[in-house]
């Protein structure tokens, strides 16, 4: 078991890696990295993780959408929420009756084995949809109409929709028909009668403890102080949220995903500063949690089944996607102020076949429902072509489709990288600046530039200075620099060629309180665009 997660790691990571130099997504690299190890080929992955793999997808998938409702921007959400409701429920069902009525005329089943299989590939895949929605955040890319925003609500939304159905469908071809249920020995309803209050009680009672676990995490992380580290804060987060998901799996009247996200949504506005620790917590853990999730779901591919129904299946798949959802696109955005072009964006945004498909294609066939072989066909080619495609897609066609606007760093993590330029001499006052810009590096993890304008001809002090620097400065990446010139320029020079987060420099002064700064200070305060720090060293006359 040990040996098959260094290979899911070892392998995913670094395939991942090669992808994304390739102009590929990594999740591409990782797939193909699962489809190799797992069992169809080389299958190296022992028989305790793929069993395990269910629950290990399970947590990948928590920790994404727990990002994605540490995402969600509430303004942006309540601008788009007509239109984040319609993507909830029209594409999923335009594309779940066009697959239904496709499935009958090429594979002769009747139509609830068909919607049975539209169900399995209408549902959206969070594990390829949140990331890329999370990325166009962080890039200002259709946020200025919420765009993004709707489509992760949406999405999750349709898969609450669309896995009920799916019970519904399953139990009824399991049974041979509808069940009827009594209530106070009065009224008889049907399950198909109760569908809508089923859906809108996962909904409401999905947000609803949503809401409470919000609540309780700032009792406890914040008001009690229960923790002392960010990492302490992340992991009774994820535990919160998993207990959720779980929760659900048990006692199936809500959604334990769409409590997930709601979650992180409450937290936002409950409580900021919490929401933004744990958003970096859940980035870190993502890391891992995305590998797992699509070599395991590359292994779980049965390629085998594929070559029965490769034509048939890609002509389902288009008709599904090119109309049944384009239709519930356009229904979705009618009325809207999204013109054409971000419309068109929801082709690539909004298609993407991962997680569900992988946890759900092989249900019918288990349970003996007819038609179940070329639904997990199907399923699995589903995940082959749109995963890849959707993540592919969205990066490549968001900058030509989507405007940019102004990245909100509230709801996004913002990766600007800190350096600092330590501008030193060959005086004492050095140390000050080089222990003084160590310390910053260290508590921001932070790299540091050392700049020092050569003023002097003698060499052993600037070998004296670079072994001074390279000691204090010995657990820290930095850069050595010497120039000739003018002093100010040089520092303002290097420091918009390297885009430095801020200059620590140092100043003479005479007395406690002299309000008089050096001629190299004033010139690069009166001209920097960043922040200076400066250190002085006081002389006191007698």
């Amino acid at each position: 078991m040990l040996a098959s997660i260094l290979w899911i790691l070892m392998m995913g990571f670094f395939v991942g890696q090669i992808a994304r130099r390739l102009g590929a997504p990594p999740l591409v690299g990782m797939i193909l990295v699962g489809i190799v190890l797992g069992p169809q080929i080389l299958n190296v992955i022992s028989s305790d993780v793929l069993d395990a793999a269910d629950e290990l997808r399970t947590m990948a998938v928590m920790i994404i959408l727990m990002k994605a409702g540490l995402g969600l921007d509430r303004e942006k959400l309540a601008q788009q929420g007509s239109v984040a409701l319609r993507l909830g429920f029209l594409p999923a069902t335009g594309e779940a009756i066009a697959i239904a009525i496709a499935a009958m005329v090429i594979f002769q089943f009747n139509f609830p084995s068909g919607l049975l299989l539209g169900c399995i590939i209408g549902a959206e895949s969070p594990a390829v949809i949140v990331p890329g929605m999370l990325r166009l955040k962080s890039l200002g890319l259709g946020v200025s109409k919420g765009i993004p925003d709707a489509i992760l609500t949406g999405s999750a939304l349709s898969d609450v929709l669309l896995l009920l159905v799916f019970s519904l469908l399953l139990n009824f071809l399991r049974n041979g028909g509808v069940e009827q249920i009594t209530i106070l020995g009065i009224f008889t309803l049907n399950t198909l009668h109760l569908l809508p209050i089923q859906v809108i009680l996962q909904i409401l009672l999905g947000i609803f403890f949503g809401y409470l676990a919000a609540r309780l995490l700032v009792l406890v992380l914040t008001k009690q102080n229960w923790t002392q580290n960010t990492v302490q804060d992340t992991v009774f987060t994820a535990v919160c949220a998993l207990f959720l998901v779980i929760v659900a799996n048990k006692l199936p009247y809500f959604s334990g995903y769409l409590a997930v996200m709601s979650l992180g949504f409450f937290l936002i506005e409950l409580d900021a500063p919490l929401a933004r620790r744990i958003r970096g917590g859940f980035d870190s853990l993502w890391v891992v949690a995305e590998i797992f999730l699509f070599v395991l779901l590359g292994a779980s591919i049965q390629l085998q089944i594929l070559e029965k129904v490769l034509l048939p299946g890609v002509l389902i798949l288009a008709i599904g996607l090119l109309i049944g959802r384009m239709v519930g696109w356009y229904l979705s955005t009618v009325g809207s102020n999204w013109n054409w072009q971000e419309r068109l964006f929801l082709l690539p945004g909004n298609s993407a076949k991962a997680t569900v498909q992988a946890a759900i294609g092989a249900i019918p066939l288990a349970q003996g429902i007819a038609g179940g072989e070329i639904m997990l066909a199907i399923a699995a080619l589903a995940i082959l072509i749109t995963a890849p495609l959707g993540a592919w897609s969205t990066a490549t066609f968001a900058p030509k489709l989507l405007t940019r606007g102004e990245v909100d760093p509230t709801k996004v993590t913002v990766t600007t990288p800190t350096l600092f330029l330590a501008a030193v001499d060959t005086s004492d006052l050095a140390m000050e600046v080089l222990t003084k810009v160590a310390d910053l590096a260290r508590r921001s993890n932070a790299e540091v530039v050392v700049l020092h304008v050569v003023n002097t001809t003698n060499s052993s002090d600037i070998r004296q200075l670079e072994k001074q620097t390279k000691k204090l400065l010995s657990d820290i990446k930095y850069k050595f620099l010497t120039a000739t010139g003018a002093i100010p320029e040089e520092i303002m020079r290097t420091a918009e060629a390297y885009h430095v987060t801020a200059i620590v420099m140092g100043k003479r002064g005479h007395r406690p309180f002299d309000i008089l700064i050096g001629s190299v200070s004033q010139a690069v305060l009166e001209t920097s665009q960043v922040p200076v720090i400066l250190l002085e060293s006081i002389k006191i006359k007698p």
